[in-house]
Parts: C-alpha cells; structure tokens; sequence
C-alpha cells in the first residue's frame, strides 16, 4: 500500500509538473502570436508607396499575418480589397506619399477585385501623382494592373515568362472515365444553359454551355483590352493583333507595340525612382508598403452614431453555423444584428459567391428583406454573385456590378451518382438494401433511379426553379417570364448584367459605398462616416486554429488545371446526393 501511495503520489505530482510545463510554453507560443500581430508601422515624413504584388495578396477582407507561414519565412500579406482602396485614396491627398510605385508581377487576386483596384490606380493619378510600374514576368492580370500607370519599365532581360496571350477557360468532362469506373452520374436540373453537372454525364461542351463560356471570356476580355487600350494610346484591335500574332515574345517587343515605355535593369530602374524622389540616393528613398499604410491610415472610427455596415458574403453558400464561407443560419444572425444596430445607417452588401444550397440563399435572402425594409441596402457584387450568389442579392435597392464578375446562372440542379455497376463490376461487392418503404434508399447511390422516382426529383428542381425566377422578378422589377429568358442557368459577365437588368449599373464597393451613404439620407460625406465590416475578420489565434484544422485537407489538383474543378465542388459529398443546389459549376482564375 506504502508503494502504491507514492506511485500516484509521483504521478500526480509528475502531472502537475506536465501542465505547469505546457502552460508556459502556451504562454510563450502565445506572447510569440502578439508580437507578430502587434507590429506597428512608422510613417516616414516623405515616402513612397511600394505595392508589390508578389508580397500583397488582394483579397475580398484583410487577414492578420498566419504566424505559421511567418516562421516559414513566407512575407506574404492579405488585405482587403477596400482597405487597399481606401489607403489609395489616402495617399492621393496625403502630401507625405510622392509617388506610388507599382510591382504587378505574380498578382493574385480575383477579376473583380483586379479590376477595383486597378480603378482605385487611376483615380490616384487624378490627383496629380504619378504611378510607376515595373515588370520582369508579365501577365494578363499583371498588364491588366501595370496600364493605369504613368510609365511602364520592364526589364531588358531575356528569360522572363511573357504571358500575355489573352484569357482562357478550360471545361472538363468525365463521362468517359467515369462509365470506365462504373458511375453512373443522374444528374437533375431546369435550364438549357444550367452546366453544373455537365461535365459528369457528357463527355464535351453542349452546343449552349460552349456558346456561354464563349460569350462570357469574349465580354470579359474586350472590357480590360478597352481599358489597357485608353490608357496606352492605342487601340484594341492593335492590342489583340499583337497577341493573336504572339508577336509580344521579347522585352523590346514590348516597346515597339506601345505596351512599355523603356526598358531598365533593377538598378537603372532604382536611379530612376531615385530621380523622381528627388533623393540623393535610393537609400533615402524611404518607402512604405501598401499593408503598412493601410493600418495607419484605415479603419479609424470616429462617430459611432454614423455608420455604414459592409456585409461580406464571400465563398459557398452552406447550410449551418460554420464561422467559413457563407453559412446561412451564421449570416442570418449577422444580417439581423446590423438591422437591429440603430447606428448604422445604410449598408452594403458585398456579394462574391458562386452559389451553393437553396436553403441557405433563402434564408439570407428573407433577412436582407427584412434588414431593405429599414435601411437602404446596396449590392455590390465582387468576382461572382451566381446561382445563389444571385438569388441573396436580387432584393437589393441598387446592385453595382464590376465588368468581370461572373453573375445571373439564374438555375438550379440536383445529382445523384449511381455506384452500383462500380460495385459489382469492379469491386465484386454486391449490395442488398432493407427498406421500410418503396424508395427509401432513393439517396443511397447503390442503384439508379426509376422513372416515377425521376420524375419525382425533377418536379423538386422545377418548384425551386420557378421561385428562383419569382425572386428576380419581384427584387428587380422585371417579368417573370422576360427572367425565364435570360435565366435557363446563363451566366452572364457584369456588363452583360447591366444590359439585361440583372445589374443597375457598373461600379466598384467604394461606388457602393458612396451610393449608400447618400441613399441614407444621413450625409453624402464618406468620409465623416464609420466603415464597419461584418463578418469580423479573424484574429491571429483563430487563423492559427485554422490553419491547423485545414493542415489535411490539400487540394489534390493543387497546381494543375482540375484546381479550378476541385475547388468547384470541394464541398459536395454522397450524403448530398438529391439535394438541389443554386451553384456555378466552375471558378475562373485568370493570370
């Protein structure tokens, strides 16, 4: 007995010593976390404004530093895209900032949010500064940026990927392999043009889906050729001449078709800068990045009686409380406490989403009904506002769209995937099922469906399709039939909206922003108004947390032209099988 009092004794003590051990180390790792979060910038008294897009990731929100990618050595940022606006415009009235120069290479970003922030470049230069850009590796999104300067360098250096060859979509269809495996893919929808699920049961592009993606790259390219072409002088069919004859191949190619100003190694590139300065050496160039000047200079709040709430409506459209992407139960309390804050005036409700559950968009969309019948509430629509991206936004009082978002897919569809030819031809594993009625493992994806059990699924995607349409035709004014006709699952670009109604006009969230203000009746002033964002942000620490929680779930397409599949349809499973969905069926990333 002796013995067996100091074994637990020696235990007890030894687990104490465990968790004094692991509290300080907790301790520690935490002190660590608030370093890097508790950095402060200085603000020289004359600068430059340095936005490297290799190290500045645009994003719809700004995200506090992953500490576990800042001990990996990795400098990368992600601010949000109106931050980066907002510290823009500061830096046009702020006499401290002579100059912003511009590094576009290795841009990532969506195409809206491009697009805003190249606008937000231009207006800097109305205010009599200059913007310098600077390439080594050019892209379409790179070039995109880097035409709203003043001048345009580019390295003499041969070796450089030169990608200006236009913008491309690519589809995929698996029906081929997928028979090989003996998958049967029963796929449910309403609308000619509704193509999600598409590339599961044809093995290529109907005539419809082909002619769609056509119209939509052919809208979306003629809008930034038309800007790059207004602000280098030239013309776009010139522009498209050059591409199409892939005459832009070499640095000086670059110059002889007008798309370049000189060309300048790094250090002839620092003397010039240095010029412009007027410094004496590019040391006493002091300069200050885009993140570091949006957090001296954004989000200062000042008249808690004056607000504009922005509501980010960002990623999928699920079903729940998950605090990531758009969970409907989550934002139905977020959207309902900004009704309920007396302090906000208007709101903008940013919409960047390909859509996802029916029932989610539905529930989002009663309570921005409700929250429109108190407060103006304006839409904005980022790189997509589809399927169910559109159906939460229809209701608003004004919806600004950018050129490139990718909106309408006014559709709805439902799969339901049939393993059983794969179980038995090629695993050898056969199936009996036990019902307590006659279709009670309808969901179960062990056997094809019956005609009757069909017809059963299509009557559910005919209901929701006609309320899809209602819901356009009541939020935009419009007749239900004239929707039915642009609808049938089109996707549309954002000009494209314009023209069919399904958009009032196009413009940035910072347009929004301005839009709402005014249409709140509280003061046209931006300025003398709190900008408060919803969702919140996360922290460092739940950054950290999910990081963690996401370590094992890497894309397996990473890298390769499936990624843009994979992330399409990240979140279907079999236990999903028979639900209808409101969803693009694929995300478009140019570069």
């Amino acid at each position: 007995m002796k013995d067996f009092l100091k074994i637990t004794l020696a235990v007890i003590v030894g687990c104490l010593i465990l968790g004094i051990v692991k509290s300080l180390l907790l301790f520690g790792f935490l002190g660590t976390v608030s370093l890097f979060g508790s950095h402060e910038p200085a603000m020289p008294s004359s600068a430059i404004l340095r936005i490297d897009l290799s190290t500045v990731q645009i994003a719809e929100q700004t995200e506090e530093t992953n500490i576990l990618t800042a001990i990996s050595g990795s400098q990368t940022h992600t601010i949000g895209i109106l931050d980066a606006v907002r510290a823009i415009d500061a830096a046009a009235a702020d006499p401290a900032i002579k100059y912003i120069y511009l590094k576009p290479d290795m841009v990532t970003g969506g195409m809206a949010e491009i697009e805003e922030l190249r606008k937000a470049l231009s207006d800097f230069r109305k205010s009599g500064k200059a913007v310098i850009a600077y390439m080594e590796n050019p892209t379409n999104a790179g070039y995109y940026l880097a035409s709203s300067a003043d001048k345009i360098y580019m390295t003499p250096h041969a070796g450089g990927m030169n990608m200006i060859t236009g913008i491309s979509s690519q589809m995929f269809f698996l029906k081929d392999i997928l028979a090989r495996l003996g998958v049967n893919v029963q796929l449910i929808r309403h609308g000619k043009y509704k193509s999600a699920g598409e590339m599961f049961v044809r093995n290529e592009a109907s005539p419809e889906n082909l002619a769609q993606n056509k119209e939509l790259i052919e809208s979306i390219w003629k809008a930034w050729t038309a800007d790059i072409a207004s602000s280098r002088g030239i013309s776009a069919e010139s522009l498209n001449s050059a591409i199409d004859n892939l005459e832009l191949n070499f640095p000086q190619d670059y110059v002889d078709a007008g798309l370049v100003d000189e060309l300048l190694t790094l250090d002839d590139l620092e003397t010039r800068l240095t010029e412009f300065f007027n410094a004496s050496s590019f040391d006493k160039a002091s300069m200050i990045t885009l993140s570091d000047y949006a957090r001296l200079t954004v989000g200062q709040n000042f008249r808690a009686d004056n607000t504009v709430a922005v509501i980010f409506a960002n990623g999928n459209i699920i079903d729940g409380n998950a605090d990531q992407q758009v969970a409907g139960d989550r934002f139905v309390r977020i959207i309902s406490e900004v009704r309920k804050d007396k302090n906000v005036k208007a709101v903008v409700f940013r919409v960047n989403s390909p859509g996802g559950s029916v029932l989610a968009s539905e529930k989002i969309r009663d309570e921005i009904r409700l929250l429109s019948e108190e407060k103006p509430v304006i839409a904005s629509f980022g790189d997509y506002a589809a399927s169910g991206g559109y159906w939460i936004s229809a209701g608003c009082d004004y919806i600004f769209t950018n050129s490139s978002t990718l909106t309408g897919s006014i559709g709805v569809f439902s799969m339901i995937p049939d393993f059983s030819k794969t179980l038995d031809d090629i695993a050898h594993v056969n199936i009996t099922s036990v019902n307590s009625n006659r279709h009670g493992d309808i969901y179960s994806c062990l056997r094809p469906l019956s005609d009757k059990e069909t017809a059963y699924m299509q009557a559910s995607v005919e209901n929701i399709y006609g309320t899809f349409t209602s819901v356009v035709a009541d939020g935009r004014s419009l007749d239900k039939e004239y929707v039915d006709s642009i609808a049938q699952g089109r996707v549309w670009s954002g000009d494209d909206a314009v023209r069919l109604k399904l958009a009032d006009c196009k413009g940035t969230l910072s347009d929004a922003l301005h839009y709402a203000v005014t249409a709140s009746g509280a003061g046209q002033d931006l300025s003398q108004w709190n900008i408060t964002e919803y969702p919140k942000p996360l922290t460092t620490l739940e950054i950290l947390a999910k990081s963690m929680n996401n370590s094992g779930s890497a894309k397996v397409f990473k890298g390769t032209p499936l990624e843009n599949v994979e992330t399409a349809f990240r979140n279907w499973d079999y236990t999903q099988s028979g639900k209808v969905f409101a969803r693009i069926p694929y995300e478009i990333d140019i570069r």
